[in-house]
């Protein structure tokens, strides 16, 4: 396997591996309790992983076939499947299409990732961008799950340290511009980066250097995942520095996807 697409791999069998030891021994009731999405139970959250990782099998064949990915007309009726099985079918059914999916990642041969191409979302995409798709669904819906039934439950380390230098594109595509001009410098532990986040009519996130004399941001890696991935509410946030920045406000630019 390639070395750049090796990480993301190993990434998603851990994910997938967790969700397994979450989901595997929940009961009817368990199921349908609340996951940290409000307004999704925890088989919901199965749900939605259920169908995407059987949408993603054909993203896949796609790229590996250099043909156009399928559109909505081939995503309603998986959609509408999953959404009519009931609790306990959805949690074998999901671990079933996501052992699926990462299995058919991990058994690319080296020909297979040469050639893979996809054009997806407006993105040109190789294996290893797909599998980085894959993996910030996987590991944000599995934390969904795990806090649901752990509230200290955090997402796991290998997959945040993949997705951390990622999340520039995640910035301006789900960033949601008050019209407040901000430039922050956020500081990450676990592991340690330097990003600006700029807002206004945009959302910009790059990487940079430290600037003590920027307002700042300082917080674990996987605390900041999940500030843009909307998972950071007071409830849920670990010691931090904020410096001359209102996290709120920052928390309603990042609304979640």
């Amino acid at each position: 396997m390639e070395a750049s697409l090796t990480p993301w791999v190993a990434a998603l069998r851990r994910s997938h591996d967790t969700l397994a030891l979450l989901v595997g021994p929940l009961g009817t009731e368990e199921l349908q309790r609340r996951s940290y999405d409000s307004e999704w139970s925890i088989a919901q959250v199965l749900s939605h992983l259920g169908s995407q990782s059987e949408i993603f099998g054909l993203f896949l064949e796609a790229g590996l076939s250099r043909q156009d990915p399928p559109g909505g007309e081939v995503f309603a009726p998986i959609w509408e499947a999953w959404n009519t099985r009931d609790p306990q079918s959805l949690a074998t059914g999901t671990l079933k299409a996501s052992e699926t999916v990462v299995g058919r990642f991990e058994s690319l041969t080296p020909d297979e990732i040469e050639r893979f191409h996809l054009n997806l979302f407006g993105m040109e995409l190789d294996a290893t961008g797909l599998s980085r798709l894959r993996l910030s669904e996987l590991a944000l819906h599995t934390w969904d799950v795990a806090v649901a039934l752990d509230p200290t439950a955090k997402v796991l380390p290998d997959a945040v340290a993949l997705l951390v230098d990622t999340l520039g594109q995640l910035a301006a595509r789900g960033g949601k511009p008050d019209g407040t001009i901000r430039r922050v410098l956020v500081t990450t532990t676990e592991p340690e980066r330097h990003f600006i986040l700029e807002t206004g009519e945009t959302v910009v996130l790059t990487a940079s250097g430290p600037d003590a004399g920027e307002a700042g941001l300082s917080l674990p890696a996987e605390a900041f995942v999940r500030l843009l991935y909307g998972r950071l509410d007071p409830a849920h946030t670990p010691v931090l520095e904020v410096r001359g920045i209102d996290l709120d406000e920052l928390r309603r630019v990042f609304p979640g996807i």
